[in-house]
């Protein structure tokens, strides 16, 4: 399977599309490589309506706890990436850290999941978020 990260572009999202890559991860890989980038989160919503369906979509940057993942479901991605809290927790704890982390995301989901009357990942959908 092939997945292009770093997409922010609908347009680009379709071009993935054609070129027969598995999925796409929308990144600006933490903002640090352009000051200013488009965030994830805003750039989602566009990039699911474009491809859907037709590859997989996983979110990367600004995941920073279980109602940021939820969130980027909402937003339409098929799942997230979770690498800096991922590293920092495998850095200060190692294998336990990264446990106690996955158990802390887990619980502020099923807390988001509760106060938005979700029972199951599968039901979290755009109607759950406030536009702008």
């Amino acid at each position: 399977p092939m997945v292009i990260k770093g997409i922010l572009d609908p347009e680009d999202a379709r071009d993935v599309v054609r070129f027969g890559a598995d999925g796409i991860i929308v990144s600006n890989h933490g903002g640090r490589q352009l000051d200013g980038a488009l965030s994830s989160a805003r750039a989602l919503p566009a990039i699911a309506d474009a491809v859907k369906g037709q590859i997989k979509i996983l979110a990367d940057s600004g995941i920073r706890n279980g109602l940021d993942i939820v969130r980027m479901l909402a937003l339409g991605a098929d799942c997230t990436m979770i690498g800096r809290a991922f590293i920092y927790a495998l850095a200060a704890e190692g294998g336990a850290g990264v446990s106690h982390l996955l158990e802390l995301l887990e619980k502020e989901m099923r807390v988001a999941m509760t106060l938005t009357s979700v029972k199951n990942v599968g039901e979290i959908t755009g109607d759950l978020l406030v536009r702008e």
